[in-house]
């Protein structure tokens, strides 16, 4: 089982961002390959801490995160962080180190970041049938990658290192900082050979047919993440990443809250007096129920597992039939004479029972 992300860092779900970032530079300073050369279980843990402060310090994911747990980021193929390499993480959370290893990148002291291209949004629709199930889906992505004919080098302005390092004499001393090579954008690379058709960084345009495995139990608005199907980076960079935004469109008879379905059912009248079979259309196939013989309106039938699957694997959602008695609004002068006769008859006359509860306790059970 994976490990918890507020583990990994030694931080309470409670903590502040600022506690959170100080927790993940204690941990990559402890675990960092320059201080830990050859060992691999600290090359691990130094990665673990990077994917967990990936999550928690970004309030958005954070967010899903303490709802879903793993699941929220490992829904299919190339989802989550936990592809996240040495490069991708000098990348993204180089100046968090400071100047303790020599400067804001690579291994053994300052060899320089990789540059990493941008990322791809792209927005998927679902039925909600496909949110309950799951669902492939194969989407077109246009990204910007780098032409076969393409030959870099390293900078010349920064000597590949993707920075340019200026010191300035202050009252406390002297005083180094690093700032993004102009020149080169931070890739360190600089572009010798521009094929036809590319644009100044050697890009080309391309379409791909990209396949999405998204899992079932994903919620309106979820982002999932496969990393490098979004745009090159120059030269050696890693590619970006594709941000998958999900959007559910509205069911004609059921709504979602939480795991649980809910759904209208209008009967009868003579249904709800005499008892009726009735087939229902759930997002796993039809279903037949059976409304006992006397049922009131706002009753609530409950059928379990028909629901939403859990994100975190724990089961489904239930299925909630909420019963409505329809009353007929035109009649003959038959039908309203029959009525008429049953006014004060004692079968019509209502007669609550302790057990049944009001519309207000109904409604305080759904949210509790």
């Amino acid at each position: 089982m994976k490990e918890d992300y507020y583990e990994i860092l030694g931080v309470s779900k409670s903590a502040s961002a600022s506690e959170i970032k100080k927790a993940y530079r204690k941990k990559a300073l402890q675990y960092h390959p320059d201080k830990n050369p050859g060992d691999a279980n600290a090359e691990q843990q130094f990665k673990n801490a990077a994917e967990a402060y990936e999550i928690l310090s970004d309030q958005q994911k954070r967010q899903q995160y303490d709802q879903f747990g793993h699941a929220a980021f490992e829904g299919g193929q190339g989802f989550g962080s936990g592809g996240m390499n040495m490069e991708d993480i000098f990348s993204q959370f180089g100046d968090i180190f400071g100047s303790a290893f020599g400067g804001f990148g690579g291994f053994g002291g300052g060899g320089g970041r990789t540059a990493k291209g941008t990322n791809l949004r792209v927005r998927v629709k679902l039925k909600l049938e496909e949110m309950v199930l799951g669902v492939e889906k194969k989407i077109k992505v246009k990204r910007r990658v780098q032409a076969p004919e393409a030959r870099f080098s390293a900078c010349g302005t920064c000597n590949g290192s993707g920075q340019v390092m200026r010191v300035t004499n202050t009252v406390l001393g002297r005083m180094q900082t690093a700032s993004t090579c102009s020149a080169c954008g931070g890739s360190g690379q600089s572009l010798v050979n521009r094929p036809t058709g590319s644009d100044a960084n050697g890009f080309i345009a391309k379409e791909e047919l990209v396949s999405v495995n998204i899992p079932a139990g994903v919620e309106d608005g979820m982002q999932l993440k496969m990393s490098g199907k979004g745009n090159d980076a120059p030269g050696n960079g890693i590619s970006g990443d594709l941000i998958i935004l999900i959007q559910v469109q509205p069911h004609k008879s059921l709504s979602r809250e939480g795991d649980n379905l809910h759904m209208d059912l209008y009967v009868s009248l003579p249904e709800a007096i005499l008892g009726a079979s009735k087939e229902i259309e759930t997002v796993q196939g039809p279903v037949r129920i059976r409304l006992e013989a006397g049922i009131q309106s706002g009753k609530i039938l409950r059928l379990k597992g028909k629901g939403i699957p859990s994100l975190n694997g724990y089961g489904k959602g239930d299925l909630l039939v909420h019963v409505n008695v329809w009353t007929p609004q035109h009649l003959s002068k038959e039908q309203k004479h029959f009525f008429e006769s049953m006014r004060d008859d004692e079968h019509f006359i209502p007669e609550p029972k302790k057990g049944d509860k009001s519309f207000f306790d109904r409604v305080k059970d759904m949210f509790s």
